[in-house]
């Protein structure tokens, strides 16, 4: 290796360990105003590169299919989908279950990782805030569109009507309506807010009125001073601590829509602790996905370093161990009931007729993470991505197993039939990553996708020791705020 590309290498690598320093979260000796720059120039530069524009294209035309299929469904019925007798949820719950596990991983980072202060979240956290709004936004189609007349869907509200109708609180459909609208509200919240003095950055710097007027409105007044920030890390460490427990109970609601039935496979205890280490699995795999491309092609390598990139797949591998650890479980806990049905069911998924979809599932979920062992495949951004591709691909067949194939064989074998799902199905789903990805594409292209106030926040310079001099990463000091944010602005001024 050359001088110059050692040098360059160590730049752009945190990954090693050293007991007497903290690592450097952001590297290349950045100061204040470079990453501010590094971040506003991707929403103030006039074009954006060319592979943006072929992803929106496509995106864009994926998300036009989806209108059409959910525009010919209203108008057709569920006849439309591959449903039959006796499996009457299909692609529907699949992806809505799917989209609402993908979600999970943006309240984590931001609300858990921040009360357990964990640094490293800083330069991610606002990237997997949107992943999760945008991924609720795609979940929660599919519980309006399965159940047929759309049109009577505000019948799930509870609202005055005409019919003095109420609706039913003991419908798993209504806790799915209560829990992910609950969801969706305090996760917008969270990100809007946690965006405010970035905004206010973006407004201050606009060269044109326009763009001046957008931006002020959405910083809402944001005049950085001190009662601004005070007034605004309260309230972010208030919203942290309420998302927190959302983020565990609403995968487990979404598990109960299976929990409280009498099928086998389908009412057992364990599945809110499952769905939930599931959830967080796929939400962190997709965050991957995303976010290798993103920092490659918008130049945000020394933001978004390895070490980030590193401490997720650590994550991944160990949900991914507690997922292979409640497949196993289920098994035993299929055997020791002594449950006949029990035991034909968990026997089917392996080796029926959609063993194909349980192996898929298998292999994707519990022996790909196990390449995360290895420190090599941890820092190998290839390797890494195609991982969480398939961690992804792994998630959907898991659903698509829980549901389909506890359903295709129930207890009476003249009523045994086989799930294919229908065109109308396939372009629903990929309609949905459509969606998924146009409001994905507009965020990047618009909104500042790092958090730059919290990481001046974690940046040396941010920990002034009792000479004024810049830490090196050892930040033991307190800090008068955890975003880091008065103490940046002032930095950055005085310097």
């Amino acid at each position: 290796m050359s001088t110059t590309d050692a040098t360059l290498h160590s730049h752009l690598d945190n990954t090693t360990d050293d007991p007497s320093r903290r690592a450097d979260l952001i590297l290349g000796g950045k100061s204040f105003g470079d990453v501010t720059d590094d971040v506003c120039r991707i929403v103030e530069a006039p074009t954006t590169p060319r592979i943006w524009y072929i992803a929106f294209a496509i995106s864009l035309t994926l998300t036009g299919v989806l209108g059409a299929m959910v525009a010919y469904l209203i108008f057709t019925g569920i006849g439309v989908w591959g449903l039959n007798s006796p499996v009457g949820w299909g692609f529907a719950i699949v992806n809505f279950v799917f989209w609402v596990g993908i979600g999970h991983a943006g309240t984590l980072i931001s609300a858990i990782l921040f009360l357990l202060r964990q640094k490293w979240r800083t330069s991610i956290n606002r990237f997997a805030e949107a992943m999760t709004i945008f991924a609720v936004v795609c979940a929660g189609i599919f519980p309006a569109i399965h159940v047929g007349r759309v049109w009577f869907a505000y019948w799930l509200f509870p609202i005055p009507n005409q019919m003095e109708m109420w609706p039913n609180f003991r419908s798993p459909l209504m806790w799915d309506v209560f829990a992910v609208s609950t969801y969706a509200t305090v996760s917008a919240l969270f990100w809007y807010m946690g965006m405010i003095p970035d905004l206010a950055t973006i407004r201050d710097r606009a060269k044109t009125k326009t763009r001046q007027i957008i931006y002020g409105i959405l910083s809402l007044g944001w005049r950085s001073s001190n009662r601004h920030w005070h007034r605004f890390e309260v309230a972010y460490l208030l919203l942290a601590a309420l998302a927190t427990p959302l983020v565990i109970s609403v995968h487990s609601v979404v598990s109960f829509d299976f929990a409280v039935s009498v099928l086998p496979g389908w009412h057992t205890t364990i599945f809110p602790p499952y769905f939930v280490a599931g959830a967080i699995f796929s939400g962190f795999a997709m965050v991957v996905t995303l976010i290798i491309p993103t920092r490659a092609f918008f130049g945000l390598k020394q933001i978004i370093t390895l070490r980030h990139l590193e401490n997720m797949s650590k994550i991944i591998l160990a949900t991914g161990m507690m997922v292979g650890l409640a497949y196993g479980t289920e098994f035993f806990m299929a055997w020791y009931s002594g449950n006949q049905y029990e035991s034909f069911t968990f026997l089917n998924r392996a080796f029926g007729p959609y063993a194909w979809a349980y192996w898929i599932m298998v292999s994707c979920n519990v022996l790909v993470p196990q390449l995360f062992w290895f420190r090599k495949f941890r820092q190998n951004t290839l390797v890494l991505w195609g991982a969480s591709i398939l961690v992804n691909v792994g998630m959907w067949f898991e659903r698509f197993v829980i549901v389909v194939s506890s359903l295709h064989r129930d207890f009476l074998p003249s009523s045994w039939g086989y799930y294919i799902p229908t065109a109308v199905d396939v372009l629903t789903f990929l309609g949905s990553f459509g969606l998924f990805f146009t409001l994905f594409l507009l965020f990047l292209r618009f909104a500042p996708m790092v958090g730059m106030a919290e990481v001046k926040g974690v940046m040396p310079q941010a920990h002034l020791d009792h000479h004024g001099h810049a830490g090196h990463g050892d930040y033991h000091g307190e800090i008068p705020h955890e975003h880091g944010g008065h103490a940046a602005a002032e930095a950055e001024v005085t310097s």
